[in-house]
């Protein structure tokens, strides 16, 4: 049985499909809000359980693991963006992260598997973003603080307990399920299939149509994490999930044009010239390692996201 802790999300979610796809069960966490997509909806009760959880609350971790017999943890659970003050969000993720460990270790669980982010490679000067890089100790917003916290917190107790736990530096994901409108694949994705006009100003600023960025999809994204949770034994302890390549803004936009009939959507020209063709993370390690190899690329998970949207409206 392997716990996901933010299992009811979007990564959560599509994670779990592959899990039990790969013949395993599951026990998915939520918070706040329980979603049944239609594709995991038969599994709920089945193959895949469901427990309320608050990861700060030690005792209700360790409870929600040995009930359930787990044998093997992917910590996705995440406080939102901003839905926290400074001093919450720290005690939030802080917690969270030393009770599914003590927890894990408490069970002798096999694998503990902790998500990073491709954040944590922001103010490296060159790509591709390879696992070795010496990454820069400043950060310049949350997810990349406690992502690196998370790895050197993570890693450290394991030297000291003994306990397998790998991270795993996951890409710019999109697809369905997302909840927010802080990428640009979801944003344009979804104002093509409304046939609005798209926001072009995210969290990182305007959209230009000669920026690139690793757009990883998160059918791609699911199955790295169960690829590399479910290898047995592991040669090293981080692994990027991406999609393997940088993708332009351009052809993100040409992409959605092509999966939604009479979609216009036209980017500013030019760069910002914040990420380059070489801003993408390299996969050599995990393909070797755990066999990853995406599916996706940038024309078939738009559209295939696209379908979902048109039948799912978000």
């Amino acid at each position: 049985m392997i716990l996901i802790t933010g299992g009811m999300g979007f990564i959560g979610l599509h994670t779990a499909k592959r899990c039990i796809d790969a013949g395993e069960q599951v026990v998915l966490t939520q918070f706040h809000v329980r979603r049944e997509p239609d594709f995991i909806k038969d599994e709920l009760g089945n193959r895949a359980k469901v427990d309320v959880l608050d990861v700060t609350n030690g005792e209700a971790v360790r409870d929600v693991v040995r009930r359930h017999n787990v044998d093997s943890i992917i910590h996705l659970a995440v406080p939102g963006l901003g839905a926290l003050t400074p001093s919450e969000e720290f005690r939030t993720n802080t917690e969270g992260l030393i009770n599914v460990l003590e927890a894990g270790k408490e069970a002798n669980v096999r694998r503990v598997s902790l998500a990073s982010s491709l954040a944590v490679y922001a103010g490296v000067k060159r790509g591709p973003w390879k696992e070795d890089i010496p990454l820069p100790i400043p950060s310049s917003n949350p997810t990349e603080a406690y992502k690196k916290t998370f790895e050197i917190l993570g890693l450290f107790y394991a030297q000291q307990t003994g306990m397998d736990v790998v991270s795993l530096r996951i890409g710019g994901i999109y697809g369905p399920l997302y909840h927010t409108m802080a990428n640009l694949p979801r944003r344009l994705t979804h104002a093509a299939v409304k046939g609005e006009q798209p926001q072009l100003t995210g969290r990182g600023g305007a959209a230009m149509a000669g920026d690139y960025g690793d757009m990883c999809y998160v059918k791609d994204c699911a199955q790295g994490i169960q690829k590399v949770h479910m290898t047995g034994e592991l040669p090293h302890r981080i692994y990027n999930i991406g999609s393997g390549r940088a993708t332009q803004n351009a052809d993100l936009a040409k992409a959605v044009n092509k999966a939604v009939p009479g979609a216009s959507i036209n980017l500013p020209e030019g760069s910002s010239g914040r990420n380059g063709p070489d801003s993408y993370c390299d996969l050599s390690q995990t393909t070797a390692e755990a066999g990853y190899k995406p599916e996706y690329d940038v024309d078939k998970g738009v559209a295939d996201y696209a379908v979902w949207l048109r039948n799912n409206p978000e």
